[in-house]
């Protein structure tokens, strides 16, 4: 269950029967919300073995973090395994020393790498994050933008005098569509966050576009970064 204030990345006002809208009023999240109704059971440490899974997928990470807890190990030999890219596996001591040995794990020091590159995407309100990892390869973009506007005016109806008619109230309604130019524009190969960011600001795309504009890149494999939106 999850229960408390909501936090919602938006904001609107309606009167009169105008209405001003920014992002999205419908989605939000609940942080620090969730209550558990049944205690799960705790078994971590009745085995021979216990299992370390990593937040992130990553054979260099599990491989280093493996090393780095049979250096602390000493004589006693190597009690951690890596068995893929996300799960470790390390043989536990007597029974008695179980937990002291696990605040030793928790205090193990490990070489941070390089997180794989990211490019987050908050489709709600149009953010858009990308770490130091994230590359982009040589590129040309064109990208124009399509506007619909409709405008409605009443148009009053009124009969001829002593024609028995009544008055009619109508509408009329202009459509205007209008479709911005889109130059073709290259962004050089990009191998630092700096550079990355500079060649996307020269396309002078708004955060909605710029979303598009990552896609796109991503589905022709300029972008050298997994797209995640959230």
């Amino acid at each position: 269950m999850a229960q408390g204030n909501v936090i919602v990345g938006g904001a609107g006002a309606s009167a009169g029967g105008s209405k001003v809208q920014i992002n999205h009023l419908s989605a939000g999240r609940v942080p620090a919300g969730a209550t558990v109704e049944r205690t799960v059971a705790n078994e971590v440490l009745q085995g021979e073995t216990i299992q370390l899974e990593l937040k992130v997928t990553d054979f260099s990470a599990a491989t280093q973090v493996a090393e780095a807890i049979n250096r602390r190990a000493g004589a006693s030999g190597p009690i951690a395994q890596a068995i893929d890219a996300r799960v470790i596996q390390i043989r536990l001591p007597e029974p008695s020393r179980r937990v002291a040995f696990m605040a030793e794990l928790e205090n193990i020091d490990v070489v941070q790498l390089a997180p794989p590159a990211k490019v987050i995407v908050n489709a709600r309100t149009g953010s858009v994050v990308m770490n130091q990892s994230v590359m982009l390869e040589p590129s040309a973009v064109a990208h124009g933008n399509l506007s619909v506007a409709v405008s409605s005016t009443p148009v009053i109806s009124q009969p001829a005098p002593f024609s028995q008619g009544s008055t009619v109230v109508a509408e009329r309604a202009d459509i205007t569509i209008k479709q911005d130019s889109g130059a073709l524009r290259m962004l050089e190969g990009a191998a630092r966050l700096a550079d990355v960011v500079k060649a996307l600001n020269s396309l002078g795309a708004s955060a909605q576009d710029l979303i598009a504009i990552l896609q796109a890149l991503k589905a022709a494999g300029s972008l050298k970064a997994e797209l995640q939106i959230i």
